[in-house]
């Protein structure tokens, strides 16, 4: 018997786990101008839709100001959306920044866990 319940509990446990992502994960950026831009894809593997955030930091984790479109979007169920992000290179002749797309929970759900996956990049101006 304790073998049978040993076993029902291994079998509970080994789901299929999914997981939001975000691509590209990593990039280097040329760019002639005072800023860069950059085109990530967040994804939702989740068999419902989710309302997601996509932010810019600094390579400490330190919001930055960018310009994002759209910020925030309803992604549906297991498809990716297309976010623009540009940030200002302010004076400097690199940046590195993370760009994270973030889930946002809907209000008046049971779970409130919010999500968030990020990718590194780095931007060099060309002169």
């Amino acid at each position: 018997m304790k073998l049978i319940l040993l076993a029902a509990f291994i079998a509970a446990g080994c789901g299929i786990g999914v997981a939001q992502s975000m691509t590209p994960m990593r990039g280097k950026i040329s760019s002639f101008g005072d800023t860069f831009t950059v085109r990530v894809f967040p994804y939702n593997p989740y068999p419902h839709k989710i309302r997601m955030a996509v932010k810019a930091y600094d390579q400490d984790f330190r919001p930055i100001e960018a310009h994002v479109f759209p910020a925030e979007t309803m992604v549906g169920s297991k498809t990716s959306r297309s976010v623009l992000v540009s940030v200002g290179f302010h004076n400097n002749k690199v940046r590195r920044v993370r760009i994270c797309a973030e889930s946002i929970p809907f209000p008046g759900r049971g779970t409130n866990i919010k999500a968030q996956v990020c990718g590194r990049f780095i931007a060099y101006r060309i002169d």
